[in-house]
């Protein structure tokens, strides 16, 4: 029986040592991270050796878990250094390995073999049978597939030890493809998805063509504008917490290595105070659903679905007339200090902001406040309209005390 009040794990995305510092602050449980090598977001900034050790040393300071991913699908070279970069994870004290291949986890287990093993969405378990193959062969947590719905989960948790965790994804891009098997990309552009080097080729806009009018490109119309045939909304579940933690999910995992701070530090937040919410008291998290919605509206992302989850998507789930974001609200800054006598925050900009401006101020335990621009000074304490060049370092009065470190946004116009 699935305790209803048990409180999940908010695992959060990493491609670099900022934003994992960032989704510490907001609220994250635990972080994944990449190194150089073995893992599937080629394209993001990853950590190198020293950077994963400082990570993982200022994670484990903050009481949150690191777990490295090791999750490609490998080819013989790729299986060249392994041996030597787990040694050094396990060094690092990493809390888990995410690997996707049987071979990789074989030599895992080899290495290191009191190193955790989680299995990545990658591996594509979709039934019971199948995750306790893994758990038999060591696995300590089993990343479902995105296409499973809730009843189907359940099911599964019901037939699985206690000691075997099941993590599934609540947030972020879907891809496509079957949980990011997809071929597109590398018949396309040469760039293997499951290596890490996905171009995105589902995010493209496609012609119709003809086999015995080659280089006449029909157009398909959804509307006007043409059609983004492949372009999937992203997931959305954080008006769901309930109903994933019933399931008997132990980890609620948001997609996105390859984001910047201040997307995960605002999807964190929104999921902690939801998570957080509901474990207090349901009445309260129900009370707040459009509270919440309204959160994950203000940073970048596409129209939302519920994925698999409730119902086999349908064409609804597609996005037809562009692949842009929507971005309801920008990274206006960074708090960098605060002086509680004269109540000035001094600020670094990253994004322009002016005089007579309203933004939004994200503590890390406590809801967002907005706040009026009356004045702005420079660092030399000259005062001045705007600040329009990027990371410059400006002041100005907050009423409520901040801390240092925390986000700024601002409402597009």
């Amino acid at each position: 029986m699935v305790d209803k009040k048990r409180k999940p794990e908010l695992l959060a995305p990493a491609g670099s040592l900022e934003v994992l510092k960032t989704a510490i602050a907001y609220g994250a449980d635990a972080v994944y991270i990449g190194g150089n090598q073995y893992g599937l977001r080629a394209k993001a900034k990853n950590f190198s050796m020293e950077d994963m050790a400082e990570g993982i040393k200022y994670a484990h300071k903050h009481n949150v878990k690191v777990y490295v991913t090791a999750n490609i699908i490998a080819h013989n070279e790729d299986l060249i250094g392994l041996e030597k970069y787990f040694k050094e994870l396990e060094e690092l004290r990493a809390d888990a390995v995410i690997v996707a291949d049987p071979g990789i986890l074989s030599i895992l287990k080899e290495t290191v073999p009191d190193m955790p093993i989680h299995l990545s969405t990658q591996a594509n378990n979709t039934n019971y049978k199948g995750v306790l193959f893994w758990y038999k062969q060591g696995v300590e947590r089993v990343v479902l597939a995105r296409e499973l719905s809730l009843k189907e989960i359940a099911e599964i948790r019901s037939k699985l030890p206690l000691d075997l965790s099941l993590e599934a994804f609540v947030h972020g891009a879907m891809c496509i493809s079957y949980s990011g098997r997809c071929l597109l990309s590398n018949y396309m552009t040469g760039r293997d998805a499951n290596k890490g080097d996905c171009a995105q080729a589902c995010r493209w806009k496609y012609h119709l063509v003809e086999e015995s009018r080659p280089g006449e490109y029909m157009p398909v119309y959804e509307d006007e504008k043409g059609t983004y045939i492949y372009n999937s909304k992203d997931l959305c579940m954080i008006d769901s917490i309930p109903q994933l933690i019933q399931a008997g999910i132990d980890s609620f995992k948001i997609e996105g290595r390859m984001k910047t701070s201040f997307y995960v530090g605002s999807v964190v937040k929104a999921y902690r105070e939801a998570i957080d919410d509901y474990i207090k008291d349901e009445e309260l998290y129900n009370s707040k659903i459009n509270y919440y919605i309204e959160e994950v509206t203000k940073f970048s992302h596409r129209d939302y679905t519920k994925g698999f989850y409730y119902e086999k998507p349908l064409s609804s789930e597609q996005i037809y007339t562009h692949s842009s974001y929507i971005r309801g609200y920008s990274y206006a800054g960074r708090v960098i200090d605060y002086d509680l006598a004269s109540q000035i925050a001094t600020i670094e900009q990253r994004s322009k902001f002016s005089v007579g401006e309203e933004i939004e101020f994200m503590p890390f335990c406590e809801p967002s406040f907005t706040q009026k621009i009356d004045k702005l000074w420079d660092e030399e304490g000259n005062e001045i309209e705007s600040a329009p060049h990027p990371k410059q370092i400006v002041k100005m009065k907050v009423l409520n005390p901040v801390e240092k470190k925390i986000l700024i946004r601002k409402k597009e116009k």
